[in-house]
């Protein structure tokens, strides 16, 4: 009893002494806002870019801005950073009349200098702790190079590889895509963005930026509420629910309405019914995008609109900065303009900024931090488990380092900067391990590894020739095996880089058929920042390696996977469709009226194609690994039972072959029948289990009520009674299946 009466006294004391600091934050608030001018309130929300002609190299500032900034006309400032440089443009921002620090924002996709995996392979390893490790160490570099806020996690759903933005991302799943944006959000945050390796993150892109028409960027959204709701808003919902202190709001239009200027998505939806209390920013230059759209008849008049909706920082765009008379003129309240500075102010505050401006300015630590050992391991072990194995013919992986030859083809195998991906801002292509370095180091020293380009990778005419198909050949009949690393150059990927083809660019397929004519054993490394229609490769290769684009140890990542010192782990996070011609594609559709019969797949009168499978070429949570794993034993601990009641589901996961190895077990449900059509499966949970060789392991999921609620016709949660269908297994489509039944 004392020691609960003890506990209960420290939460209490916890509490107050929390309620206490945000008492004492909104006064510190309340003060300042009482100082300052209209212009200077302005300039909070005004947020420019540095000097853009250099800055992946050499940040700058320009001499017009250190002006603005010292006249207090700028809140916020991106592709700025470097510890001497940030230092140097706070110390403007000191000379201002309320000596307000600057925000130094950047976009930390996945990595600072020492560079991750794209965040669509990170996924594919559904290992959460990696993920939050990933983005602590962007913070953590990024934080010693002066910056305060990254514009990262993106957390939108993709359900169409056409999409370059695609590779920002974790996938087509609403379910794991939450978990991963709040895991992402935990690592760029921390514990308290008091410390000092912890950044503001920026959920982004608010909403539904993913489900642009024809995949083609920046394009048209046209989405029910239900879909919207349902499929795209849950990460965002994450995010926030972690702690997320950022929002970033979208290009794109939602029926009929531009992101930038909804206020059912900045204020009903954002801050009533999510009660965030963070503060959104614009896409680059996005609010004077609404006059584009139509959706306004000046750029004033879309920055009021914009405002008024809810969205507090103008990124790029110098609108904001310029409403001083219309706020005079009555055409927006100063009550208004107050909120959305306040909550500028609120996240400088959290940072510390106010106490000490210069935290993130410390050059050493600078030097010290970025691009450590520590932070290539990492790397390295990110990479690892984010690698995909489609197809092992034969058990050809792993390779024996000690085979006579190797040859290893591909413009990309040599490809440094196109390793990094797109996204890849102050990472730097001679940091990096390519796949040939990668081979090279991991063979023996009497192994000969032969290389040829083949052909080029890019969207130039020369990605056209043929000309060294000659020379790849030749090497490759020499060779015990060849490694053909193929893919995207990073510029084919990333925003506004959308493909109408999702084939192999070029003439790297026609390099494949020649180098399979030999008939030597074709390893294919795909190097991508997108899932490519790989159906040449996947009758004919007797091995597939979806590969990602890595970051700087991609080559050391996918030598230690060929050559078995990693064994494959990683799952796809999105449907690999067989054409461009199936997307979009997902596994979580819906069942129709006339779902094509697996019985007669030719059944005319169904909801099918005539000329291609309806299904993926690799469905959802598919990945092989060098172990067999085999599933037994789908067991529930209750056919029938109440709301109240949790459902124990079982399964015995047995691992057949001589080598350990880690699986994703995979839990979906279907709600069979209910007022609302859903869909024909839903991921609820998963697990990633280590089984030795040999092992069998029970691996067990809890089920409760609220897993099993779906959105009604009023968009609130429901629970409705009747059947639902169980599957567990390695991906969405090989499952053991199981009924239950919700009594009334």
């Amino acid at each position: 009893m004392r020691q609960l009466l003890t506990a209960l006294f420290m939460l209490c004391t916890a509490v107050t002494q929390a309620q206490l600091a945000e008492q004492t934050l909104e006064r510190r608030i309340d003060s300042l806002l009482a100082q300052m001018t209209l212009e200077e309130k302005l300039g909070q929300l005004n947020q420019l870019a540095g000097d853009l002609s250099n800055f992946k190299r050499v940040a700058g500032i320009l001499p017009h801005q250190y002006e603005l900034i010292r006249q207090g006309k700028v809140g916020s400032m991106l592709m700025v950073y470097g510890a001497e440089l940030t230092r140097k443009a706070q110390e403007m921002a000191l000379q201002s009349r309320l000596k307000i620090p600057l925000l130094f924002g950047f976009d930390v996709i996945h990595g600072f200098r020492t560079t991750f995996p794209i965040p669509l392979a990170e996924s594919c390893s559904w290992d959460l702790a990696l993920i939050e490790r990933s983005a602590r160490i962007a913070a953590t570099e990024a934080a010693a190079a002066g910056l305060h806020w990254t514009f990262a996690p993106m957390v939108d759903i993709a359900r169409d590889p056409r999409w370059g933005r695609i590779i920002e991302g974790a996938g087509e799943d609403p379910y794991l895509a939450s978990l991963i944006a709040a895991a992402r959000v935990r690592g760029f945050q921390g514990e308290t963005l008091s410390a000092p390796n912890t950044i503001l993150a920026c959920a982004k892109h608010f909403a539904a930026y993913g489900a642009a028409e024809g995949g083609r960027d920046y394009n048209t959204v046209d989405i029910s509420e239900r879909t919207l709701r349902e499929i795209y808003l849950p990460p965002f919902k994450a995010a926030v629910d972690a702690g997320v202190e950022t929002i970033m709001a979208s290009f794109n239009e939602i029926a009929g309405i531009p992101s930038s200027i909804n206020s059912m998505l900045m204020t009903d939806i954002l801050r009533r019914e999510w009660n965030f209390k963070g503060f959104v920013v614009s896409d680059w230059e996005s609010i004077n995008e609404v006059h584009v759209h139509g959706a306004a008849k000046t750029t004033e008049e879309a920055a009021l609109l914009a405002l008024r909706a809810g969205v507090d920082m103008d990124m790029e765009g110098e609108l904001y900065v310029n409403l001083a008379n219309a706020v005079r003129a009555g055409k927006i309240s100063e009550q208004t303009l107050n909120a959305a500075v306040r909550r500028v102010l609120r996240a400088k505050f959290k940072l510390g900024l106010f106490d000490d401006p210069f935290r993130y300015c410390d050059v050493e630590r600078e030097k010290a931090t970025l691009l450590n050992p520590d932070h290539r391991e990492a790397a390295r072990e990110m990479a690892r488990k984010s690698i995909v194995l489609l197809k092992n013919d034969q058990d050809l992986l792993p390779l024996r380092k000690d085979l006579k030859t190797i040859a290893v083809v591909g413009g990309l195998a040599t490809a440094a900067r196109d390793m990094l991906g797109e996204w890849e801002m102050v990472g730097r292509a001679e940091d990096v391990i390519t796949p040939l370095d990668g081979v090279k180091k991991k063979v023996s020293n009497t192994t000969r590894v032969l290389y040829a380009k083949g052909c080029e990778v890019s969207r130039s005419r020369q990605a056209m020739s043929k000309a060294g198909f000659a020379e790849a050949v030749r090497i490759a009949k020499q060779a015990d095996v060849v490694i053909a690393v193929v893919g995207e150059s990073a510029d084919m990927t990333g925003e506004a880089h959308s493909r109408a083809s999702i084939d192999l660019p070029g003439v790297q397929e026609d390099l494949l058929k020649e180098l399979h004519k030999t008939g030597k054993p074709l390893v294919v490394v795909v190097t991508s920042g997108r899932p490519l229609a790989l159906v040449w490769a996947a009758e004919n290769a007797t091995a597939i390696v979806q590969a990602w684009h890595l970051g700087v140890e991609a080559g050391n990542a996918i030598a230690d996977i060929l050559f078995g010192d990693e064994n494959p782990s990683a799952k796809l996070t999105i449907s690999v469709p067989r054409s461009v011609g199936q997307i979009p594609i997902y596994y979580n559709h819906k069942n129709t009226g006339r779902p094509i019969n697996p019985q007669n797949p030719a059944d005319r009168y169904k909801s099918r194609y005539i000329d291609i499978e309806n299904s993926p070429l690799y469905p959802f949570g598919y990945g092989l690994s060098y172990s067999k794993f085999e599933y037994r034993d789908l067991r529930v601990s209750q056919k029938e039972f109440r709301a109240t009641d949790t459902v124990r589901i079982s399964v015995e996961v047995i691992n057949t072959s001589t080598r350990d190895g880690e699986e994703v077990v995979q839990l979906y449900v279907r709600d069979d029948y209910a007022s609302i059509t859903r869909p024909v499966k839903e991921l609820k949970g998963f697990q990633k289990v280590y089984i030795k060789a040999g092992e069998r392991k029970t691996v067990e999921f809890k089920l409760s009520a609220k897993d099993l609620m779906f959105l009604g016709r009023d968009f609130k949660p429901v629970l409705e009674a009747g059947s639902f269908s169980v599957f567990v297994g390695s991906n969405s489509r090989d499952t053991l299946q199981e009924k239950i039944e919700l009594l009334p």
